[in-house]
């Protein structure tokens, strides 16, 4: 997601409808291999609708579950989790949610809890703040595959391929 300000990685947008725990720690290491691949200093956001320990349930358990697995791991980047949207991105709110995070506020990489919310709130801010969303690129596969929607743009099919090309040239 290219926005005037900040190039942010989204995952999983595109494919994963429910992931579990483990696959949503795998989406955000891939997203982190994806980021680091263009240059970005990875700082992941676990995203919920609830930060920290203010909230419990299903969904939220399932976010901290994978966070946990994420800070076990030999890692070269930051994560945070759960947190909101509006904790990883905005340096305010997070100050206030969470002030003593090195992520909140400064997150580059939002892994979604599930399709639904992921490819909602990436449409959503593709077409609310003239943001340029490219892909989705799929990760964790043995050869760049990308996807384009039906709704895509000459733009769009511009972007993906030489994301695409970059990928293969990377390989």
């Amino acid at each position: 997601m290219c926005l005037k300000t900040k190039v942010l990685v989204y995952g999983d947008c595109a494919v994963n409808q429910d992931p579990d725990a483990k696959e949503l720690a795998q989406i955000a290491i891939s997203s982190v291999k994806t980021a680091q691949a263009f240059g970005l200093d990875a700082k992941v956001a676990m995203l919920s609708y609830s930060t920290g320990e203010s909230g419990h349930g299903r969904d939220v358990d399932k976010v901290r579950q994978a966070t946990k697995i994420l800070q076990k791991k030999d890692k070269d980047f930051l994560v945070e989790g759960p947190i909101q949207y509006d904790a990883a991105v905005n340096k305010k709110v997070a100050l206030s949610k969470l002030p003593n995070s090195k992520v909140a506020g400064y997150a580059n990489i939002l892994i979604f809890p599930d399709l639904n919310t992921g490819n909602n709130t990436y449409k959503a801010v593709e077409r609310s703040s003239n943001a340029v969303a490219i892909g989705p690129i799929l990760q964790g596969l043995n050869k760049p595959i990308n996807d384009l929607s039906r709704g895509c743009s000459i733009g769009d099919i511009v972007n993906t391929v030489a994301i695409t090309a970059i990928q293969a040239g990377q390989q």
